[in-house]
């Protein structure tokens, strides 16, 4: 890893500096004695980080309920609501008063004061390809566990809803708010204040939670694998630029590119695939051959990056680098104390009860 990304590896002649200008504060000298209390202090604070984010997503959802209520007296019965509307009564509540109330919460916790850095761009674009196996991996098994525990029933509402967007709806709620709002919270506001305790640790926490707060089991693996990502950037850079900025371009694949390229197979090849007639697939396909060629080439490209994206991976797994904290949570309390805590576990059953209902509705 670059000097420019090694966030405890200063320069020899200014590994002095006070610990203000340090990228991670110095770990805690074994020889200094903790108070007795210690580990409850730091318990509290992880299950503060649960409290918050139970707050976030319970005034989210009475919010959202709420709103459903008033479009229903607003709108017309044989009215249907626009895409863009049914994102706006979701993602405003969210974003303007949930997170806040959630930050409000977060306040308790004290943050870790680091220095940032910038990330070169072949870093960039390095970790950014290995999202992609591990997000079409992470769907992979979402979709099938859905399927399964459902008995084929269950229905992507996110799909359904992307489908249903149009261009200018998908990029303003998908591509900018969404990435700045969860990178802002999910990111920023617990890792800054978790990674005191072990970045490991502080990157777990803010991947599960991310994961558990998309409440469907469609996205929980892969939303899980790219909080991963996201940590790791952030906890190596400490700007939520870089990580936003992934954010961005995964949910502009999904959420726009991704349904235009499939547009441009047209609705009569779309039908002779859902048919499986050999026949009508031929058909359909001289009739708009420019449309599949556009289908394959990006089908390709996907591919051939997912098989990059693997092959980074594997190699460059030992360039992985985490740093010593000052409060480093042993190994046989780092579980315990982070997720078995009354705030995480009353979040973890919360999102798990909406995602079964989500699931089974």
């Amino acid at each position: 890893m670059p000097p420019s990304m090694q966030p405890d590896q200063p320069p020899r002649n200014q590994r002095q500096e006070s610990q203000d200008d340090s990228a991670q504060p110095a770990p805690m000298d074994a020889s200094r004695p903790r108070r007795p209390d210690w580990w409850f202090v730091i318990h509290r604070r992880f299950s503060l980080v649960g409290v918050a984010l139970c707050v976030m997503l319970l005034v989210w959802i009475a919010l959202q309920l709420l709103a459903l209520g008033a479009m229903k007296l607003w709108l017309p019965s044989t009215s249907t609501v626009p895409t863009w509307l049914t994102l706006l009564s979701s993602s405003g509540p969210l974003y303007l008063i949930a997170m806040p109330l959630a930050i409000a919460v977060l306040a308790r916790v004290p943050k870790a004061r680091t220095r940032s850095f910038s990330m070169p761009a072949g870093e960039f674009l390095r970790l950014l390809v290995v999202c992609l196996p591990l997000m079409y991996a992470g769907s992979l098994i979402g979709t099938t566990l859905s399927d399964l525990i459902t008995g084929g029933t269950a229905v992507n509402g996110v799909a359904d809803l992307i489908t249903g967007s149009d261009t200018l709806t998908s990029l303003v709620f998908m591509v900018l708010l969404a990435p700045v709002f969860e990178e802002w919270m999910f990111r920023r506001q617990i890792i800054d204040r978790l990674r005191a305790y072990g970045e490991r640790t502080a990157i777990l926490v803010s991947a599960l939670a991310f994961a558990l707060f998309h409440l469907n089991l469609y996205q929980f693996f892969y939303a899980f694998a790219l909080g991963l990502v996201f940590g790791y950037v952030y906890t190596r850079t400490s700007k939520l630029r870089y990580s936003v900025a992934m954010h961005m371009i995964i949910n502009l694949n999904g959420s726009v590119v991704a349904p235009w390229i499939v547009s441009l197979l047209g609705g009569k090849v779309l039908k002779a695939l859902d048919s499986g007639s050999i026949e009508e697939m031929e058909a359909a396909v001289m009739a708009n051959g420019s449309g599949v060629a556009a289908y394959m080439a990006y089908a390709l490209a996907m591919m051939a990056l997912v098989v990059l994206g693997i092959v980074v991976l594997v190699r460059d797994r030992r360039r992985v680098e985490f740093y010593p904290a000052p409060l480093e949570l042993p190994k046989g309390l780092r579980l315990r104390t982070a997720l078995l805590n009354p705030g995480m576990v009353t979040y973890a059953v919360l999102c798990v009860t909406v995602t079964a209902i989500v699931l089974f509705v």
